[in-house]
């Protein structure tokens, strides 16, 4: 699988704009490496920006972003995606003041029963698993034509 994304690849995928990416990284959101001038996105970015662009799609402001980015960083020492890449599914829970990031379904339930105004749940390994189906269906999309070109290639020099 691809480790390293452009601008460019990472619009594509994600559904956000240039602009955003490029703001996000100016305010510290998400911070890709470099090759001069040109930002170079990891898969932990890219699972990042995912995430975010899910939670603002669910209404959640930037300063909320910052303080769930922070807090699974500060929680388990890993980036998102490496916390959320393994075999359980991590939640995301919030009421607007307080956050949850639970793999029980069993504290999710109870989380939900006390909670005294409406909860947001996220799925953050399907977002995590969506995005790295997107870049495996992207690249077996590009190695298609190659593959034809090759066989092509082939039959033309049986032919002779």
């Amino acid at each position: 699988m691809k480790s390293e994304f452009t601008s460019r690849e990472v619009v594509a995928l994600t559904g956000i704009t240039l602009r955003q990416l490029q703001w996000w990284d100016e305010r510290g959101i998400v911070v890709p490496a470099r090759d001069g001038r040109r930002r170079l996105y990891s898969m932990e970015d890219l699972s990042e920006v995912a995430v975010i662009c899910e939670l603002r799609q669910r209404g959640f402001s930037l300063q909320r972003m910052r303080k769930v980015v922070g807090f699974l960083q500060h929680e388990f020492g890993k980036r998102l995606a490496e916390t959320v890449g393994g075999a359980s599914d991590y939640h995301l829970l919030t009421d607007g003041n307080n956050l949850y990031l639970e793999t029980s379904a069993q504290q999710i339930v109870d989380i939900l029963k006390n909670a005294r105004q409406p909860m947001l749940a996220v799925c953050l390994s399907d977002t995590v698993r969506r995005v790295r189906a997107q870049i495996l269906n992207s690249q077996k999309k590009q190695s298609r034509p190659a593959a034809r070109t090759i066989r092509a290639a082939k039959r033309g020099k049986t032919a002779s």
